[in-house]
């Protein structure tokens, strides 16, 4: 069952769901909209090894924007903290930003319950578009879960800014 936008906003009221700078201008039917921060990470190595940790360099984003080039691959921060301890965050891409080629969270989009922090966007170009902070780039929806509650405790928890992969260390 998903959430509805009221249902949402009652939550944020209740502390059930955590989203820093809430805006209920920035609901929708059966969502919040997320903004893009202003940190974003590139991959500096030439073969990508999930056995190690790769390396890479971040910077932000000048105050007239960023050029992703076609093809690029790009981590990207949101500005909001989201997470929930009773319900599952789904990130999704909103249209008009898949419409201008550029895809978000095209694989990652399951954040688990109890994790708290900022969204790590996966940005990938298939031509160029120019990033812009605070760009409404993506919405979380929450859908309640069935079972009993496991808080994630795992290495992702508590995110600043865009992180680079943990594959490496295991599970």
């Amino acid at each position: 069952m998903i959430l509805t936008g009221n249902e949402i906003a009652r939550e944020v009221s209740r502390r059930r769901i955590k989203i820093s700078g809430f805006n209920p201008a920035r609901l929708s039917t059966n969502s919040y909209d997320l903004s893009l921060g202003s940190t974003l990470l590139k991959y500096t190595e030439d073969v990508l090894d999930p056995r190690v940790e790769n390396s890479y360099s971040t910077f932000q984003i000048e105050p007239d924007g960023y050029r992703m080039r076609k093809n690029d691959f790009l981590l990207a921060e949101s500005r909001e903290y989201v997470g929930s301890d009773h319900y599952v965050p789904i990130i999704h891409a909103k249209s008009g930003t898949a419409r201008l080629g550029l895809f978000v969270h095209v694989t990652a989009d399951l954040i688990d319950i109890g994790s708290y922090g900022k969204i790590t966007f996966q940005l990938y170009s298939t031509l160029p578009v120019m990033l812009r902070p605070d760009w409404l780039i993506a919405q979380v929806s929450f859908w309640v879960p069935k079972g009993d509650i496991e808080l994630y405790d795992g290495k992702y928890n508590g995110s600043e800014g865009p992180v680079a992969s943990r594959a490496y260390l295991g599970k």
